[in-house]
């Protein structure tokens, strides 16, 4: 049957399910002894009273004190609930039976009955512990079932986002031979774009990348945006790092590209930058200034927070990151440990 398939059923369908099976298998155990009205009812009260115990304590007593190292308290806890079942079952028993089914059980509840009742929940509440386990390794399952899912659509989308960047890494290729013979100077910037294309695709989705490798990027970036300034502009870029170490993809170009964004006037020929990469011992140090457009869109795009974010999650406080505007230049500033 379709809803008892494993790979269609969800942690409540299977609960409702277990719980069902439970009440079913102790109605027609005791059937033969009582009448079908009899034994309905007192195996539905037993079924719910199973289910207090057993939600009771891992929905509630067992995350909410012993999970929180309340120990004692939740041993104490346990006992009074396990009592408290006894004694409401006890007497919830006595007056159905006897109010509907013609004085079957002694009027009175003895002591040692309700003793008897509570005891014996207690077997159910170890079983709790089996349930709980069951819920979670059922929960569990279905999860890692969704995450392959979810993993196997994403190989297929990848591959399928493949297919649109070769055909256009083959298409530029082509171009810039063709642009080679007539125009050098066209088929270096279009070499440029396919190496910053070919970046996207194989680097930066990376947990790393060589230094040389995102500077070669951002040197593709900056040469590109020159073209669509009507000026020249005095931009220096300094670099002096011991080694080619290992860093997470895309952390310099947020500022790189708020100085194009926002920090060029394209309409000037006064326009300056200042880049510089330096490595100071085991921490790599990365520094912009630009002169400020006299009418800017904004200072600092929203790209400065978020960067500010992704170094939080990288390093946790173990970085430093300043923006700020003086006399005419803005500067902004990252301090990042390298490994």
């Amino acid at each position: 049957m379709h809803f008892l398939d494993p790979k269609k059923v969800n942690t409540t369908q299977f609960q409702w399910l277990v719980w069902t099976a439970i009440f079913l298998i102790s109605f027609f155990s005791t059937l033969p002894l009582s009448t079908i009205g009899q034994s309905f009812v007192f195996n539905l009260i037993n079924t719910l009273f199973y289910a207090l115990i057993i939600y009771g304590n891992i929905n509630w007593l067992f995350p909410r004190f012993y999970e929180r190292n309340q120990k004692t308290l939740y041993v104490i806890l346990v006992i009074v609930f396990l009592l408290a079942y006894g004694i409401s079952k006890g007497y919830l028993v006595n007056y159905v039976y006897n109010t509907f089914f013609g004085h079957d059980m002694p009027e009175k509840t003895t002591f040692l009955r309700l003793l008897y009742i509570s005891i014996s929940g207690l077997l159910i509440f170890l079983l709790s512990f089996i349930f709980r386990i069951a819920l979670a390794y059922f929960g569990l399952k279905k999860q890692t079932e969704e995450i392959l899912l979810q993993k196997t659509q994403a190989e297929l989308n990848l591959l399928k986002s493949q297919v649109q960047p070769h055909f256009l890494f083959n298409t530029l290729n082509n171009i810039y031979y063709e642009a080679y013979i007539e125009a050098p100077r066209t088929a270096g910037l279009i070499e440029r774009l396919a190496d910053m294309m070919r970046y996207f695709v194989d680097d930066s989705p990376k947990t790393k990348v060589f230094i040389s490798t995102e500077l070669n990027f951002l040197e593709n970036y900056i040469e590109l945006e020159k073209i669509r300034i009507r000026h020249q502009i005095a931009l220096n870029f300094t670099k002096d790092y011991a080694d080619d170490y290992q860093i997470p993809p895309m952390l310099m170009m947020t500022f790189v590209e708020n100085i194009f964004k926002h920090g060029i006037d394209k309409t000037s020929a006064n326009n300056q930058v200042d880049i510089s990469l330096l490595q100071e011992g085991d921490t790599l140090i990365f520094k912009t200034i630009n002169t400020v457009a006299a009418k800017p869109e904004r200072t600092v795009g929203s790209g400065i927070e978020n960067l500010r974010k992704r170094l939080a999650i990288l390093y946790n406080d173990d970085f430093e990151l300043r923006t700020g505007e003086a006399e005419g230049y803005f500067m902004a500033y990252f301090k990042i440990p390298i490994q």
